[in-house]
């Protein structure tokens, strides 16, 4: 494994048309869960047991920036953390800035986090980061109370001016993220009354399940053809133990190479089944795909069960805007089963994959293009014209620095007429540190520069 982690943090890697995948193995734990473990963990008073953590460049930066804030932090063995917490509020100063890497969950969790604390902090990141708009989190958290110095198109650096007399407010979203809400219930943490959020679209529910399982009050209901999520503010939330379930997000590029290299079989086991998180495996089922949940159970609130898929031929679908919210980073990969589906697969209301790691919907349609896939990209729309077989191929794309860009082109040379190579595998560290190594236990023939 270690020869090829390093194979991948040397730069380029290409796919290669494979033999069928086979096995059965588990998938690296949700990064969305674990970033909200080790925050919650450090605003709560006590122990806090996390099992399964992710162990991404991501996650350890938060980890990293909850130590720097006065949490007791400790790693005792694979996947299992210790977190002992300073209670709402009671954070302490950093020392330093706040480096979040490439971390867009981290960067806009911890927001909300600072907002209510009584001290300023200074939050950067990579090149990537740096580029990403912030006010979507700062403006609402200013109505709270907390200023904000950032740098022009409110971009990292950021000095993050913290509040202990944040007030609450009601925040109507517009435009659907799971990490402004988030943000805002953070900070809601710190209010007295009551803080709500009102959503046209539900999205990822993972911070109001586990605030609830750290014990804040947390009520959801209906107003006006809308969702409102309403925390009362200053709990104090206890330390809990935390099973963190394996990532959607990471388990959809094993799907979706299962689903597309002949003969495969492969089970994905103890996988997040959270209903606002299962778009694409919605929209593959539609497409055709042989795609089965089975031994599904609850594992610290949250839904979880084994996800088995078989290769088959896939139809090419029109995918609702209105299920964007609930697979936003799926659509680089489900353009790869739409490459390979039979007709055309239409994706709308993708605008928010402007916004991500990298340009993502430019990034897909220009991969798609030079691998010789016909595509239409539209400001938030992208058609992709499927053969119904392999695409030729043969080119090296760009990844932006993008992790899901680099791994969603691996899955297409795995079944593409010639290779297909990225320029730089070292952004998958940032969600999935073994990802080559894994998918070369099951049958991928992925080689990176030395091989």
């Amino acid at each position: 494994m270690a020869d090829d982690q390093s194979a991948a943090n040397v730069g380029g890697l290409t796919a290669h048309e494979s033999g069928p995948l086979a096995g059965s193995t588990e998938v690296p734990g949700d990064k969305s869960i674990s970033h909200r473990a080790l925050m919650f963990g450090a605003l709560a008073v006590g122990e806090t047991q996390i099992e399964g953590l992710l162990e991404s460049d991501d996650v350890l930066r938060t980890a990293a920036a909850m130590t720097a804030l006065g949490a007791e932090v400790k790693r005792t063995g694979d996947g299992r953390w210790q977190v002992w917490g300073r209670g709402v509020g009671g954070l302490r100063e950093p020392e330093d800035v706040i480096d979040l890497g490439n971390s867009g969950t981290g960067a806009r969790l911890i927001t909300g986090v600072l907002a209510g604390q009584g001290f300023n902090s200074v939050l950067t990141g990579d090149a990537s980061l740096r580029s990403r708009p912030m006010a979507r989190v700062t403006v609402p958290l200013a109505k709270m109370g907390a200023g904000f110095v950032c740098r022009s198109g409110e971009r990292l650096p950021m000095m993050v001016m913290g509040s202990a007399d944040l007030q609450p407010i009601v925040h109507e979203q517009t435009v659907a993220s799971a990490q402004v809400k988030s943000a805002v219930l953070l900070a809601g943490l710190h209010a007295p009354g009551e803080t709500s959020v009102l959503e046209d679209v539900a999205t990822r529910d993972h911070t109001e399940r586990m605030l609830r399982h750290f014990g804040a009050a947390v009520a959801v209901g209906a107003e006006s053809g809308r969702q409102r999520i309403t925390l009362t503010g200053q709990p104090e939330l206890a330390g809990r133990q935390v099973q963190v379930p394996g990532d959607p997000s990471s388990a959809a590029f094993l799907a979706v190479a299962g689903l597309l290299v002949p003969g495969s079989e492969v089970r994905l086991v103890g996988v997040g089944r959270n209903p606002l998180r299962t778009g694409l495996f919605e929209t593959l089922a539609e497409m055709g795909a042989d795609l089965q949940w089975e031994a599904m159970r609850n594992d610290g609130g949250e839904p979880v069960g084994d996800l088995v898929m078989r290769a088959g031929p896939l139809q090419g679908v029109e995918v609702p805007a209105a299920r964007a919210a609930a697979m936003i980073d799926e659509y680089p990969i489900l353009a790869m089963a739409a490459a390979c589906a039979s007709g055309s697969t239409v994706m709308r209301g993708l605008g928010e994959l402007r916004v991500k790691e990298s340009d993502r919907l430019g990034a897909v349609a220009r991969g798609l293009t030079a691998c010789g896939v016909t595509v239409e990209e539209g400001e938030d729309t992208l058609v992709v014209h499927g053969g119904g077989r392999p695409p030729p191929g043969g080119a090296t794309v760009r990844t932006d620095l993008d992790h899901r860009i680099a791994m969603s082109f691996l899955v297409l040379g795995l079944v593409s007429q010639n290779p297909v190579g990225i320029d730089d595998g070292t952004p998958i560290a940032t969600s999935f540190p073994n990802f080559v190594a894994l998918m070369k236990t099951l049958g991928a023939d992925i080689r990176g520069r030395a091989d």
